[in-house]
């Protein structure tokens, strides 16, 4: 397991970003790269049974990690085809067209994907015939005043804001949220593409309110680099004809992956291990100068300057060797592969502390 790589001129690199989180395992993991490599060399003619076999085995051991084995799994190409199904199968259960997201969000090149900066709260009509409503995080009141109308088809929410900033929805909120959804009849979807998949510390960061949502989507570290994307489905959810559908979804390459990255995960420890590390990540980085705040849970976290980062994020990469992201101007974000050792987590320290000395 690595959370390093090296460019074509044999320079290592720290990765401490992940592709927007889509790297869990590391970079070429070898247990990986084997089942890749069998599985290709085994590409002629599949048959269904064959697939379908793959499929029933990594829906077996998702449902058993992640604690939803009483969900159906559908399987797609990525986070976008994955929250757009989602919403699609909210409104033909509920029959209805209002969406209810929240400022900050980003639920992919979708319906849901625009993010709002100024007013809290707007109503912005869509391709797909629905509208989508624009709320503060973790206001329940004005939450409560829409759901109550009787007419919102789902509430869309992600395990922790990704791109919006590593923003992390009160427990509380969640819970409260739940309860709402239930008493009017809409459906939550819970949107866990970055934050799912033991980014946070549990397999899904909504885990943290113990609440049980009635969609799941998830994508990003579910391949560790190769395409695919899914949807957890409540049982109350029957399947009918036509209801869904996907053109490469759930191939032998995809759940081959997949299934890798759940072995590996499993083998290795690597949700504790994203938790443990996080931890020593928060506690140091928040003890550091012209930090405004650090947010986020495990190996998601948001570093909030209170001046704009890219002269740090410059240094970082062309002086360390060291990926970051960004969200904003101002906040920097670490997504490593869940794989980050104790030693990477205090090397980045460091070398971080030498960045922002030299800024002074």
């Amino acid at each position: 397991m690595s959370c390093r790589t090296t460019d074509r001129e044999g320079i290592e690199y720290l990765d401490l970003y992940g592709g927007h989180a889509v790297i869990s395992i590391g970079h070429s993991h070898p247990y990986y790269v084997q089942k890749l490599q069998e599985q290709t060399e085994k590409l002629v003619f599949y048959s269904n049974s064959v697939i379908n076999k793959l499929q029933t085995e990594l829906a077996t051991k998702l449902g058993k990690m992640s604690g939803y084995d009483d969900y159906f799994l559908f399987l797609i190409n990525s986070g976008a085809e994955a929250n757009e199904n989602a919403l699609k199968l909210a409104s033909f259960h509920n029959g209805r067209k209002k969406v209810i997201a929240f400022r900050h969000s980003f639920h992919g090149r979708t319906s849901a994907a625009v993010r709002v900066t100024d007013n809290p709260k707007i109503v912005s009509p869509i391709n797909e015939g629905f509208d989508v409503e624009f709320h503060e995080l973790n206001n329940s009141k004005t939450v409560k005043e829409s759901l109550s109308k009787g007419d919102v088809c789902a509430v869309i929410i992600e395990g922790i804001q990704g791109i919006g900033g590593i923003r992390v929805p009160d427990p509380g909120f969640l819970q409260e949220l739940s309860k709402m959804c239930k008493q009017n009849g809409t459906v939550l979807i819970l949107d866990e593409i970055q934050s799912g998949y033991g980014r946070s510390g549990k397999f899904f960061a909504h885990q943290y309110a113990d609440i049980r949502p009635d969609i799941i989507t998830v994508a990003k570290g579910m391949g560790n680099g190769f395409p695919i994307g899914g949807m957890l489905i409540n049982p109350a959810f029957k399947a009918s004809h036509g209801l869904l559908g996907t053109t490469f979804g759930g191939s032998h390459l995809a759940c081959t992956a997949a299934i890798a990255v759940l072995d590996v995960m499993k083998a290795e420890n690597l949700i504790a291990n994203a938790e443990r590390v996080g931890e020593i990540l928060f506690s140091e980085l928040k003890k550091l100068p012209g930090i405004v705040e650090v947010r986020g849970k495990g190996l998601m976290i948001g570093i909030e300057f209170e001046k704009p980062v890219a002269e740090i994020r410059k240094k970082l990469l062309f002086e360390k060797h060291i990926f970051t992201g960004v969200s904003g101007t101002n906040t920097i974000r670490l997504l490593p592969p869940l794989c980050l050792s104790k030693t990477d987590a205090t090397y980045f320290l460091q070398q971080f502390k030498e960045v922002l000395a030299s800024l002074d």
